[in-house]
């Protein structure tokens, strides 16, 4: 579904639209908004293990994000379209860089100049429960769409969206194939299954032509407690159940907040990946002051093979960060966290983060001893209030990770955003 930029957002503007919409509301309460992403990645390898024996890699490239909503047509029925529009382009990478998943990368192995695609979604509304055909963009503790590079995947399918009883949202989808962050088109879904931490079970020859899932939320106690049960399927994979429990409690100044998961997975269908088990269990408590948050978190892995997802998603684990995962077969996982908001001091808009998660217990196969792992991340981030450049944010990442098992790692990141409001 390549498109170039240009086309989306004549389709946002464009004056052709049927005078009965027009009058309805489907052009009344419609939004544009284009963001400009600039994303510098830098990861340095050392003590590498493993097949890829890439020593850096590194790229530099821009992004734009056209995110064009309609509203609805009146009537017991309303109907509406919605279209993303994702171009990028390369500002710096050379063949011995490449891999970070801000660009698509040639069969010569030099990462594409540009890449761009376009997804639209016909939506209906009837009462408080909406129907969706097309680009889909789910966040749910089974399955997300993973926006931690240059441009945000993406699926298309069917989703259902329901909120017809007060704080229970209730969701049901199939979704039929991806477009991954750094790709051109809609493929197949494939599995990836942390077995072997440092050669993973990447199954790229094994694809699901469906991904069906079903689940909801449900809020009460003035939204400060939240049950969530999720189940999803990679047709004839895997599939896998989520059970969730989040709470907040104020306590005078400070506000206590748990966030418990058990996942659950197995093999499924015709087991087109072999045989599967893994259960995966989280808990991340905090405690809030002024604009100081302090978090300590813990995560076991169980079952014969580690965590299970599609691709390179992100999931929503407690201990889970962008470089190391800590969900390889039985790990378990300690975390400690602060964030802190600089408003408190007079320095609204300056925002940190500083965590630090050490992971043992790893099953490392057939080498025979046990694995181990710890990482330490720093974010700083700011974003500008005021003047000219107002709403421009900044954010630096660095992180430093190692390993007994697999490949050490120190990463920066630098990634500046600015979104900008069509009408």
């Amino acid at each position: 579904m390549k498109r170039k930029l240009q086309f989306a957002i004549t389709l946002a503007t464009a004056g052709g639209i049927p005078a009965a919409m027009a009058e309805s509301g489907f052009v009344e309460d419609s939004t544009a908004t284009l963001q400009l992403r600039n994303y510098y990645f830098m990861r340095d390898f050392s003590d590498i293990q493993g097949r890829n024996q890439q020593s850096k890699a590194e790229e530099w490239a821009q992004g734009f994000i056209l995110n064009f909503k309609s509203g609805y047509t009146q009537g017991p029925v309303g109907f509406g379209l919605d279209a993303l529009a994702l171009v990028g382009v390369k500002l710096d990478s050379s063949r011995d860089r490449t891999n970070t998943g801000l660009l698509p990368v040639h069969d010569d192995g030099e990462a594409a100049d540009e890449y761009s695609r376009l997804g639209l979604t016909l939506k209906t509304r009837f009462s408080n429960t909406e129907l969706r055909f097309g680009e889909q963009t789910p966040n749910l503790p089974i399955l997300a769409h993973t926006d931690n590079r240059l441009l945000p995947q993406t699926y298309q399918g069917t989703t259902l969206i329901s909120r017809e009883i007060p704080g229970l949202t209730l969701q049901a989808g199939r979704l039929n194939s991806a477009s991954m962050r750094n790709s051109t088109d809609d493929g197949e879904m494939t599995v990836l299954i942390i077995n072997d931490p440092i050669n993973p079970r990447r199954l790229a020859h094994v694809t699901g032509d469906h991904y069906n899932y079903l689940g909801g939320d449900y809020s009460f106690n003035a939204n400060r407690t939240t049950l969530s049960f999720w189940q999803g399927q990679l047709e004839d994979i895997y599939q896998q159940r989520f059970y969730g429990i989040r709470h907040a409690l104020p306590l005078g100044a400070w506000t206590l907040a748990a966030d418990i998961g058990y996942y659950t997975a197995q093999d499924d269908g015709n087991t087109d990946a072999g045989s599967l088990d893994n259960q995966l269990l989280y808990g991340l408590f905090s405690a809030k002051y002024q604009g100081h948050t302090f978090f300590v978190g813990y995560q076991g892995v169980y079952g014969d093979d580690g965590f299970l997802r599609i691709g390179d998603t992100l999931s929503p684990l407690g201990n889970e960060l962008p470089t190391y995962q800590f969900s390889a077969p039985d790990e378990r996982s300690w975390q400690i966290r602060h964030d802190f908001d600089f408003a408190t001091l007079g320095l609204p808009g300056l925002t940190s983060t500083l965590r630090y998660v050490k992971g043992d217990n790893v099953d490392t196969g057939p080498r025979g001893f046990e694995g181990e792992e710890w990482e330490r991340d720093l974010d700083l981030a700011y974003t500008v209030q005021s003047g000219p450049l107002k709403n421009v944010s900044i954010r630096w990442r660095n992180a430093i990770a190692r390993s007994n098992y697999a490949s050490d790692i120190d990463e920066n990141r630098i990634i500046i955003n600015y979104a900008i409001k069509l009408f």
